[in-house]
């Protein structure tokens, strides 16, 4: 989005229809609602009550043949299966990883019909643009109404600082409530500078005019797209992740054409057993990793995926307010960042650049300054936006793809594809998670043409996912009165599982305690509890990391915590499934990986490591060395845990053994059981920078050494005369 928005063009665009336009008074999310689908009630649900186990589920995969075989389990494959199974067709679905383990659980997050969009559309008058925006923003209505629990409107600000841009931008977000039309979650508005700075305190105030504020939805994408395949799963869906597509099975066309796609030769990832899976029709849905599977149809065809790495990162809470996002239209190379409260923290993204297809992508350190750059330069200067506040970060990568009927095939498709290949391939690629539904239903209708299946007409539209039915904002005071859980729990349970929250808080265990009665918590600042775990298991979770990642969030927010979380969720894992010692070793060693690389646990940790560069003044040096000589009474050069417990103990202040060992590790670079005087001023040199915050070691030893001090030496007299 470039500063200078030409709206003088929107009058040509105008003569579409794109509805009433909307006024203070739009309806709420909810008022204008979208139609249910009326064969709803008359849909079989085989699986209302309980799930089919992941084995019963692969035993359904070997033993039937279907109409439909969906290979992909992100959220664009999860609804093709949901199409598919809702239109009365025998459906199958694998994924040869987790449900959502790739780009659909590392989005930003929103569900939007993209303000961008619309401006290019209004630049260049490209009507296909425009019609994208106004099947997104539909999209969008859909998706807040099926999913009302994992989905929810949140106004993003625009700051403007500069007086002429203000008109512009009004225009433009004005247009963006007006193709929305009845489904417009709510009407945007101008703010005054003042205004801006009291919803938005942290905001830079120098030169700002005012603000603009607009609506798009937010949601849990992971835990939404899991929604979808678990949907699906209860209408009757044999849908199996881990399960990998070996090769394509074909068979002779009667016709004399080319042989016909007819299912696909799959392995169990866990046991590694092989067997087919037979099916009319097979749907590549596999995202980034569209061209193997059509090279597994063609060796010679092209490729048509063109990978684009998008990164994300993840700092407290405290960098945004509670409800309000920010948008940043003009970065300094151009790109658009989002900076959006998420489940109490705050993501700030994406950036946008070319990658190659990978499995496990990584964050990389010259994306992440960028993005704090870039916040740097809309936060307030009083706002010390740190390196070391960097709790997670992510990459996920964008399928872009070019059109294989395209005459120009260098030309990137705005928005996805639909191709069938001579052997009745057909491949969904592209798009966006906004627009999953509508992808699904062009998809089946495609294959519902193309191999003369019969189906029903598509009936997703207003067809509620898992956990939706039933729920209400006040749905967790019900958890909390029902169950002795705390408030923060329950409003977690609630909005993560909807109705099914009941299941887990049935699961938790009574912790013994006044309060709360039931639920332990997996680690103390997350509303993360046990029993969560043992429900994942249920929702098909085979991995630490399927708990931590996409049943649970916590890697995506603080890979500290969700590797002090690691073990117990093994334990319970591995209780309830039976693991022995070495699969315990390996999933802990598997997550860590996992922790360490895709979700920046790396690049939080080597912050200490990267340089040996101690940047101290003098005085600097002299203050930390004299702290540090009040925990090395001996000169050692180095302090231990019994030099730390001594201190501590002399100001009343009692620490576990083990928790002053891990305060320690977290600074021993060299892992000699001790931390030397140029480890400690290389930590607080690290603090000083930035690269490193909220470090135990160095906040414990400066509280230890100002209590010492206004304590001072104790005299004589106060000490009773030394009797």
């Amino acid at each position: 989005m470039s500063g200078d928005w030409p709206w003088s063009n929107v009058t040509s665009l105008l003569c579409v229809p794109v509805g009433a336009p909307t006024s203070p008074s739009s309806p709420q999310p909810g008022s204008a609602r979208l139609a249910h689908v009326a064969a709803e009630a008359e849909l079989s649900v085989p699986f209302a009550d309980e799930l089919p186990s992941r084995r019963a589920q692969l035993e359904a995969l070997r033993s039937s043949e279907f109409d439909v075989l969906v290979v992909g389990g992100g959220a664009t494959g999860a609804g093709c299966a949901l199409d598919a199974v809702t239109r009365n067709l025998k459906t199958a679905l694998v994924e040869r990883n987790d449900f959502s383990s790739g780009t659909s659980s590392r989005s930003t997050k929103l569900i939007h019909g993209g303000v961008r969009y619309l401006q290019k559309a209004i630049m260049q008058l490209d009507y296909e643009q425009y019609m994208m925006v106004k099947e997104a923003l539909h999209e969008r209505a859909n998706l807040l109404e099926i999913a009302p629990h994992l989905s929810a409107p949140l106004p993003i600000m625009l700051p403007v600082y500069k007086w002429w841009q203000l008109p512009y931008f009004w225009a433009g977000i004005k247009m963006y409530d007006l193709v929305a039309g009845v489904q417009c979650l709510k009407s945007s508005y101008v703010l005054s500078k003042s205004k801006a700075l009291e919803l938005f305190p942290m905001l830079k105030k120098d030169k700002l005019v005012g603000a603009i504020v607009y609506y798009d939805g937010q949601h849990n994408d992971a835990r939404m797209n899991l929604a979808i395949a678990l949907t699906a799963a209860r209408y009757g869906a044999a849908t199996a992740n881990y399960t990998e597509v070996v090769h394509l099975l074909k068979t002779g066309d009667p016709n004399g054409g080319p042989d016909r796609v007819c299912g696909a030769r799959c392995r169990d990832v866990i046991t590694g057993e092989e067997f087919d899976v037979k099916a009319k029709c097979v749907i590549n849905a596999t995202g980034p990793f569209t061209d193997s599977l059509r090279r597994m149809d063609d060796q010679q065809t092209e490729n048509i995926c063109q990978p684009s790495a998008g990164v994300h990162i993840v700092i407290p809470g405290y960098y945004s307010p509670d409800n309000m996002g920010l948008l940043d239209p003009a970065t300094s190379d151009g790109r658009v960042i989002f900076f959006l409260p998420w489940e109490n923290m705050t993501i700030a993204g994406t950036t946008d650049t070319p990658t190659q297809v990978t499995a496990h992508p990584i964050p990389g350190e010259d994306d992440i300054n960028f993005i704090l750059t870039e916040v740097r330069n809309y936060l307030s200067p009083d706002v010390e936006v740190r390196r070391g506040d960097v709790l997670a970060a992510w990459s996920g990568i964008r399928p872009l793809v070019t059109d294989p009927s395209s005459k120009d095939t260098q030309s990137i498709c705005r928005n996805h594809v639909v191709s069938i290949s001579g052997s009745g391939l057909v491949t969904i690629a592209g798009g966006k998670w906004t627009t999953y539904r509508s992808m699904a239903e062009e998809t089946l209708d495609a294959a519902v043409r193309a191999h003369g299946l019969r189906a029903e007409p598509c009936r997703t539209v207003g067809l509620v996912l898992e956990g939706g039915k039933g729920w209400s904002p006040t749905l967790y005071i019900r958890l909390v009165q029902d169950y002795g859980l705390e408030k923060e729990v329950a409003q977690h349970l609630a909005s993560t599982y909807g109705v099914r929250a009941f299941d887990v808080a049935k699961m938790a265990q009574v912790t013994g305690q006044r309060w709360p009665i039931v639920g332990k918590r997996l680690v103390s600042e997350f509303p993360y509890i046990e029993s969560e775990v043992i429900y994942a298991i249920k929702e098909y979770a085979c991995t630490a990391i399927d708990v931590l990642a996409r049943r649970t969030r916590l890697g995506f927010l603080n890979v500290q915590a969700a590797d002090e979380a690691l073990p117990r969720i093994v334990a319970i894992m591995g209780q309830e499934l039976g693991w022995s010692q070495e699969r315990r070793t390996a999933e802990l060693e598997s997550a860590r990986k996992f922790l360490y690389h895709e979700m920046g646990y790396r690049s939080r940790s080597e912050q200490l490591t990267r340089t040996s560069e101690i940047n101290l003044d003098n005085q600097e040096v002299v203050r930390y060395k004299k702290r540090f000589h009040k925990f090395d009474k001996e000169s050692k050069g180095f302090i231990t845990t019994v030099d730390v417990q001594r201190v501590l103990e002399s100001i009343n202040v009692h620490i576990d053994e083990n928790a002053l060992h891990e305060i320690l590790n977290e600074v021993d670079l060299n892992k000699n059981g001790q931390v030397e005087i140029d480890e400690f001023l290389q930590l607080m040199s690290a603090v000083k920078k930035g690269q490193v915050s909220d470090s135990r070691l160095a906040i414990l030893m400066k509280t230890a050494e100002e209590t010492l001090d206004e304590r001072g030496p104790v005299t004589v007299d106060r000490s009773g005369g030394g009797v």
